[in-house]
């Protein structure tokens, strides 16, 4: 199950760095940044299919997207200058939260 979680976590960072440089890219308009936006996805949706040898679905992409939600807003934030308001910031703690429920109770990930 360990496997699993390590193959998330590289998609999640696969595509937080894929999105970043979506940003970066300026609508495409700049060469590198756009070929990392390329890269970065193949490669976070190569290892988000292997993720699904070992998880459903439906909880891979729950984490996989609920985390890079956040990683992104964090991002946006420090990199880019995107202010976050209290709701936004309210809004990714549930989102986190319910990741860590479905971790730690649900039945459908085995532990």
């Amino acid at each position: 199950m360990q496997k699993a979680y390590l193959l998330l976590i590289a998609a999640v960072l696969m595509e937080t760095i894929g999105t970043s440089a979506l940003q970066a890219s300026q609508q495409f308009s700049r060469l590198w940044p756009s070929v990392i936006v390329v890269v970065a996805y193949a490669v976070s949706f190569y290892l988000l299919a292997m993720t699904l040898k070992f998880l459903p679905v439906g909880i891979t992409y729950a984490i996989w997207s609920g985390f890079g939600i956040v990683f992104i807003a964090v991002i946006g934030y420090f990199v880019f200058g995107q202010k976050l308001d209290l709701p936004a910031v309210l809004g990714m703690g549930l989102i986190l939260v319910g990741i860590l429920v479905i971790h730690l109770f649900s039945k459908t990930v085995a532990h």
